[in-house]
Parts: C-alpha cells; sequence; structure tokens
C-alpha cells in the first residue's frame, strides 16, 4: 500500500473512462434512441473535491453522448474527449497540453481498451468489477465497482496521499 500512496501522491492528472467507470456500463436507451446513463452522485462530488484540492481531471470515453457532455461540465471537468476509439491519442494529447509526465497522471479504467493507457501512466487504476485483465494491469483495484463509489474512492485515496482529505473533510477545501 505504499508504493501506492508514494504513486498517489505525485498525481495531478485522473483521467477517467466513462462506461463501466463513472457508470455501471449499463446503457439505456430510449425508443426515440436517446442515451441515458445514471451516474453516482458520490462519485461526482469526489470528483468536484479533487479538483478544489488542485488536481485536474481528464475523461476519454469511446462513445459521444450528450448526457456526458452535460454531466462533465455540471462537475467542472474542463478535459472531455468522446468518441474515441483508441484513447491513446487524446492521452497524449492532454498530457503535451497540460505540460504534464507519465508519472504525474493516473488512469481509471475497466476494460481492454483502457490498457494501452494504464501500462503508461504512474498510477493505473482498475474498478473493482474491470476485466480481470484489466485489474492484472492495474496498481491498484478499486473495492468499489464502476458507477457504484469507486470514482469517489479514487479522489479520497489521492487526496490522502496528498494531505489534503482532511481539508476537503472539514469544508475548507
Amino acid at each position: 500500500m505504499q508504493d501506492i500512496l508514494e504513486r498517489a501522491a505525485r498525481i495531478r492528472l485522473v483521467i477517467f473512462d466513462v462506461d463501466g467507470v463513472l457508470t455501471d456500463g449499463s446503457l439505456y436507451l430510449g425508443d426515440d434512441g436517446q442515451e441515458y446513463k445514471a451516474f453516482n452522485s458520490r462519485d461526482g462530488h469526489g470528483m468536484v473535491m479533487l479538483q478544489q484540492s488542485g488536481v485536474r481531471i481528464g475523461v476519454i470515453t469511446g462513445r459521444t453522448s450528450q448526457v456526458v457532455r452535460i454531466r462533465m461540465e455540471g462537475l467542472g471537468v474542463a478535459h472531455l474527449f468522446q468518441g474515441c476509439r483508441e484513447k491513446l491519442p487524446a492521452y497524449e494529447a492532454l498530457k503535451r497540453d497540460l505540460a504534464l509526465e507519465d508519472v504525474s497522471i493516473a488512469y481509471v479504467g475497466d476494460d481492454l481498451v483502457d490498457l494501452p493507457i494504464m501500462r503508461r501512466v504512474g498510477l493505473a487504476i482498475a474498478v473493482g468489477d474491470a476485466h480481470h485483465l484489466v485489474r492484472g494491469h492495474a496498481h491498484f483495484c478499486t473495492q468499489a465497482n464502476g458507477g457504484r463509489g469507486a470514482a469517489r474512492e479514487v479522489c479520497e485515496l489521492i487526496m490522502e496521499a496528498q494531505g489534503t482529505w482532511a481539508r476537503m473533510v472539514a469544508g475548507e477545501g
């Protein structure tokens, strides 16, 4: 666990996948083709607190959805990449734009498409119900499943490692 905390202490950017990480992976489609997703409010609050603590957040997802754009805007997430069948180019662009090194980036994923980024970052995280190969490549696996508190767990881990969690709990963020 000490290695995880040391890795987490260096993080300046956390990148989340959406389907299976910020949601439980279910896709809800209406008769009109409209897509719906359910997000966990505690995950969202964790993401807001993490940003308030000084860590940036990015999202890279393979699908394109208005509901994701709306949710991320509501959380103040400025770095959103949608429709990325291959996620590595978006990762490299974000890393370049923010002038960060791999060691200062964490990535949270759940499926095979996430592995190329997870192999590069300083802290690779798999959600509790991630594919077994993804879990095998992760530095840390959450207890919570995707869409069920995994993002909050990640945010708290990083804030704990960076010494900002107590300040956030006290409302001094």
